[in-house]
């Protein structure tokens, strides 16, 4: 069991927010000792769903449909599954967009560590768009997809 306190630290989340979220109701069978709450290792699997859906875009009132369908059981398994079909689906189109990012990051950090060595920004002008070394040239492609 773990105090509030103690969750707070373990997923860097203020203490409010453990408390907002066993206001919504995330937490149905939270052990209270007095004004005490008392987290098993069920809050805490809880929890990391909670962050994990929140990452993936989802909003509390989203998050909050989840939890209800749980608690209807073997009912909702195919409202669940979808909802995490759909989430998948949305983190993997972020997941290409970073990438597509992160590929003109490291073009653009070739391009001007080139452009120090070489005292201009000529040479790189006469290799675009596709007379690049192979390596940055992949990269600047996929920067462009």
């Amino acid at each position: 069991m773990y105090t509030i306190g103690q969750v707070s630290e373990m997923f860097d989340l203020p203490i409010s927010t453990l408390r907002y979220y066993d206001k919504e109701g995330f937490f149905p069978n939270l052990v209270r000792k007095g004004n005490i709450r008392y987290f098993s290792n069920n809050e805490i699997e809880a929890l990391r769903l909670i962050e994990c859906l929140k990452k993936s875009g989802l909003g509390i009132k989203e998050i909050n449909q989840f939890f209800t369908w749980v608690s209807q059981g073997s009912a909702s398994y195919e409202n669940r599954k979808e909802l995490f079909e759909a989430r998948k689906l949305a983190v993997e189109a972020e997941i290409k967009n970073l990438q597509k990012t992160l590929s003109l990051l490291e073009f653009k950090c070739w391009y001007y560590s080139k452009a120090m060595e070489d005292g201009t920004e000529e040479y790189i002008r006469e290799m675009l768009p596709d007379k690049l070394p192979s390596d940055i040239q992949k990269l600047y492609d996929a920067s462009r997809e």
